[in-house]
């Protein structure tokens, strides 16, 4: 490996244990930390999606739309979801019809309604586990994608969309996440047998979906990361785009009542 790539692995793995260590002690922690870390995440989703949109300037309907998802992350966290949602939706409307521009108005969805559910489900009675489930799911999953299209190469997946992403990456990451669902049930912390661990491939799939999505995002406007806040991986996006879909799934499938085999 020569030298700038081991470099970039380096630090790429580092800034993934720092983030990973930080998401999962403030899970555990709960309350305060676990709405703080949030707030924090929707409020960085939704400057770089603005900026994104705006060819790098923030602007009037990016302010805006950081402000929107701002107090819509605020009123979650106090435990008022619905209002927070619906204060999102408003705002997010107001940016559409001021600016008659589409884009930061999607941005506001796109950060509040991940970072609400996450709100949701770990303020459920199991919600702890469910939360670290679906944080193993999305890590495994990616990583493994990671892993299996570099090792392995071979066809691309959405060679238009994301140039790197190979089917053997998707392989990878269902058989990843398929095997934290499998721990999961062994361990006992989720009811479900083999419905866990097929969900756990299923949400793989959500998850490389998810990715493609914002990665079909970027290169609408012609940007590789969303940002560099993170040292090897980009910006927040990059890293929290297969979890915003998986969670948004996950979310609806416990809404519908379908959710008797998860976490």
């Amino acid at each position: 490996m020569p030298p700038n790539s081991a470099r970039a692995l380096v630090v790429r793995v580092a800034s993934s244990v720092v983030l990973i260590a930080v998401a999962l002690g403030a899970t555990v922690a709960g309350g305060a930390p676990y709405a703080i870390l949030i707030v924090l995440f929707g409020m960085a989703m939704a400057y770089e999606w603005s900026i994104i949109c705006n060819e790098g300037r923030l602007g009037p309907s990016g302010f805006a739309a950081v402000a929107a998802t701002l107090a819509a992350m605020v009123l979650g966290a106090l435990g008022w979801l619905v209002i927070g949602l619906i204060v999102g939706a408003i705002g997010a409307v107001a940016i559409a019809a001021v600016w008659r521009r589409p884009w930061p108005a999607l941005g506001v969805f796109y950060a509040t309604l991940p970072c609400l559910s996450l709100l949701w489900l770990r303020a459920e009675p199991e919600g702890l586990v469910t939360v670290l489930w679906v944080f193993a799911l999305v890590w495994v999953a990616d990583t493994f994608a990671y892993g299996f299209g570099r090792v392995l190469g071979g066809p691309r997946l959405a060679p238009r969309v994301s140039p790197k992403k190979t089917w053997a990456g998707l392989g990878g990451a269902i058989s990843g996440a398929t095997a934290a669902g499998a721990a999961f049930w062994a361990l006992e912390l989720a009811p479900g047998g083999w419905e866990v661990i097929a969900l756990g491939g299923g949400l793989a799939v959500v998850e490389q979906a998810g990715d493609l999505l914002e990665s079909a995002y970027k290169r609408r406007f012609g940007v590789k990361d969303s940002s560099n806040l993170i040292p090897g991986h980009g910006g927040v996006l990059d890293r929290v785009d297969g979890l915003v879909a998986v969670v948004l799934v996950v979310a609806v499938m416990r809404l519908a009542g379908l959710d008797s085999f998860m976490p």
